[in-house]
């Protein structure tokens, strides 16, 4: 694998109450899913969400840093879920999720959900009330609205699944901005610091190309990261590396190579555009901008560091992956319950 870690020249954070937030995340998340096997119940504890917002929220007050790892722990629970969904299952998956954030207080089904609420929109109608406790307007509205292109482009992603159909790359890469939930991630970000930055400022050039480059990072290097485990599962038509091997001619190094270097020129790029940041002429938003971009700069270097301590992609040998940057193929095997 690219040394992206080594690529990396920002500093690394740890909120103190790291390990007390993933346990008490994790125990409402499992909680949340009693449908869940004995199995899929372990990997959530093997997940360390919590550890992930704690990388990428370092200063987040506690109480709403509670809120933000919920919902991290959430998003890769329905990552897990969708996966392998045909396209009406997804819908009706985004429905239930969707349902809780517009009718907060109670479950209102609307055509074609069903009477009996899921776990999943039990579950983010529970972060998602505690959440509008205290979220200022804008966040709010950009949260809901981002959450909602999740969504779309998962189903999108469902679509290509059915015809077993590998997208080519500018295809790939606009949804890709959009399933790697962090657009959601980032609204979060005004949320966790208390912020809520103006709609235009946030549509400034510069911010969207920060915004977009650490989008990029978070998503081109996952694909590395969890390549091999959804190689293994016959479950990665969704991925740079594969589309590279497909629509570039490319073998398996090439394209981890060709993904790596995409990476690193994504933060060369992210470190010029800090020097851009305009004066925008208000002392408030300036500050608020200045948290922002630290916690898309944090989203970077978190999410690199958390790729290797998380059991997600590695197993129990991340620290070891992370010191050889070597990974043995997975052999192929059916998806396990």
């Amino acid at each position: 694998m690219p040394d992206l870690v080594g690529d990396c020249p920002f500093p690394l954070g740890r909120h103190p109450n790291a390990d007390e937030l993933t346990a008490a995340s994790t125990k409402w998340l499992v909680d949340g899913c009693p449908e869940l096997s004995p199995k899929r119940k372990q990997a959530l504890w093997g997940l360390q969400a919590g550890l992930l917002t704690a990388r990428c929220y370092p200063y987040c007050p506690p109480e709403r840093m509670r809120i933000v790892a919920d919902f991290l722990g959430y998003l890769f629970h329905l990552d897990n879920i969708s996966d392998g969904m045909l396209t009406n299952e997804t819908s009706v998956l985004a429905d239930s999720v969707m349902n809780a954030h517009w009718f907060t207080e109670k479950y209102m089904p609307t055509n074609g959900q069903p009477q009996q609420e899921i776990s999943a929109g039990k579950l983010a109608r529970d972060y998602w009330a505690r959440c509008m406790k205290n979220c200022k307007p804008g966040p709010a509205h950009r949260f809901k609205e981002t959450l909602e292109q999740f969504f779309e482009s998962v189903n999108l992603q469902a679509q290509d699944r059915d015809a077993n159909q590998i997208p080519d790359l500018e295809s790939f890469i606009d949804i890709r901005r959009d399933t790697s939930g962090c657009k959601s991630t980032f609204d979060l970000i005004e949320y966790a610091y208390d912020l809520d930055v103006p709609q235009e400022v946030l549509e400034h050039p510069v911010i969207e190309a920060l915004k977009q480059g650490s989008n990029d990072l978070v998503a081109w290097s996952n694909d590395i990261f969890s390549y091999n485990v959804e190689q293994a599962r016959g479950d990665d038509t969704h991925n740079l590396i594969p589309i590279f091997m497909e629509h570039h001619n490319m073998n398996l190094q090439e394209a981890v190579d060709k993904v790596g270097k995409l990476c690193k020129d994504t933060i060369d790029a992210f470190v010029s555009n800090i020097e851009r940041i305009p004066d925008f002429g208000d002392e408030r938003v300036n500050r608020e901008v200045k948290i922002y971009v630290q916690g898309l700069q944090d989203w970077i270097v978190g999410s690199l560091h958390w790729s290797f301590e998380t059991e997600r992609y590695f197993g129990k040998d991340g620290q070891k992956v992370k010191e050889t940057r070597i990974v043995p193929l997975l052999p192929k095997r059916a998806e396990e319950t």
